[in-house]
């Protein structure tokens, strides 16, 4: 632009001095909006997103949603990288997406203590982070999207409580207590038991997220308790399969409402509880929202790109945010699903076959 107004100039010095200082004034304007442009995360400025795990139905259907999100226009995203559950590989993941350009990243972090230095680094190099599903114990996030872990606990003890009576042996399948989540509905159904239901004994079984683990600890708690009447499996989509298996296998997996019937809650929402609620294998489930955990992460991915700044109260989807020590957190709505509302159209696992 410079030189073409240059050589059209037939004026004198001035003039073309003139006109060249206002056509580099031009250009750094118009080279500025461009760079606007490619920090927005509709407009190039790239959203990488790592996938926790790919071994639970929960993740797998989150990816899902992420994945038809993303085709939707939702953001600009760099290709998914999946971490395994292992905080190693976040690292290594978190790193290649940055040096691809990164302007926000989306993980899900299972190891809540170990993710600090990670989040660290992104701090440095002033890239925001939106945490799913688990909130960072340290380190410096944008924004969290998770349902409140306090109410799973609280909700599941409540539940399991009123369908015994108050009475009777619980069996709880806690999740890794390395993650804010399995922490906060480990003492959560705890400390409910114990001042609503005192003449419950809870049998606390830890699993680390591990299916086989929950099954193998079952079988023994099974054998050394026959009387077991209640069970609390913190997070369906690893341990629904191998709790129904065993219990098949036992003739345990008797019908609700039927005699020896074992009372079941389970966490997650996905539709293989929601089968087993309809078959009277289980009693209800804690509903995770896999599909407003991608919406609002990549949502709050791209307002942090566009630089918005986030302030605590309700929310336009029935949540709220609160302000945490290290960023902001988006409390999403977690129903529980019985046989009365299992069919409901309005929950996320009810609507997989419609994406």
């Amino acid at each position: 632009m410079l030189r073409d107004t240059m050589g059209r100039s037939p004026l004198g010095r001035l003039r073309t001095t003139g006109a060249a200082a206002c056509a580099v004034l031009l250009s750094v304007t118009v080279l500025a909006g461009c760079n606007r442009g490619s920090d927005s995360a509709s407009d190039g400025g790239k959203v990488g997103v790592d996938l926790p795990r790919s071994d639970t139905d929960f993740w797998n259907s989150y990816q899902q949603y992420i994945q038809k999100d993303i085709k939707g226009g939702a953001v600009s995203a760099l290709p998914l990288t999946n971490s395994q559950n292992d905080i190693g590989k976040l690292a290594s993941n978190v790193q290649a997406l940055t040096d691809q350009g990164a302007k926000a990243i989306v993980m899900a972090p299972q190891d809540t203590g170990a993710v600090a230095q990670t989040l660290q680094t992104l701090s440095d190099k002033k890239i925001p982070v939106v945490s799913v599903d688990t909130r960072p114990d340290k380190g410096k996030v944008y924004m969290v999207v998770r349902a409140d872990n306090v109410a799973y606990g609280t909700k599941a003890c409540m539940f399991l409580g009123q369908q015994l009576k108050g009475k009777g042996k619980v069996a709880e399948f806690e999740g890794d207590l390395s993650s804010i989540n399995g922490r906060d509905r480990s003492q959560a159904f705890k400390s409910c038991m114990t001042k609503n239901f005192p003449a419950v004994k809870v049998i606390e079984l830890a699993t680390n997220w591990e299916g086989n683990v929950a099954s193998s600890k079952l079988q023994s708690t099974l054998a050394a308790n026959p009387d077991l009447n209640g069970l609390y499996m913190q997070a369906g989509g690893v341990f629904l399969a191998p709790t129904l298996a065993l219990l098949q296998q036992k003739h345990l997996l008797k019908p609700a409402g039927t005699k020896g019937h074992i009372t079941i809650i389970s966490n997650d929402g996905i539709p293989q509880e929601f089968d087993a609620i309809r078959k009277g294998q289980i009693d209800a489930t804690i509903s995770q929202p896999a599909d407003l955990y991608a919406k609002y992460a990549l949502q709050y991915a791209k307002e942090a790109v566009e630089g918005k700044k986030q302030k605590v109260g309700p929310t336009d989807h029935d949540s709220k945010i609160v302000k945490i020590p290290n960023g902001y957190e988006d409390q999403l709505p977690a129903p529980l699903v019985t046989k009365k509302n299992v069919d409901d159209p309005k929950l996320w696992a009810n609507q997989l076959d419609k994406k």
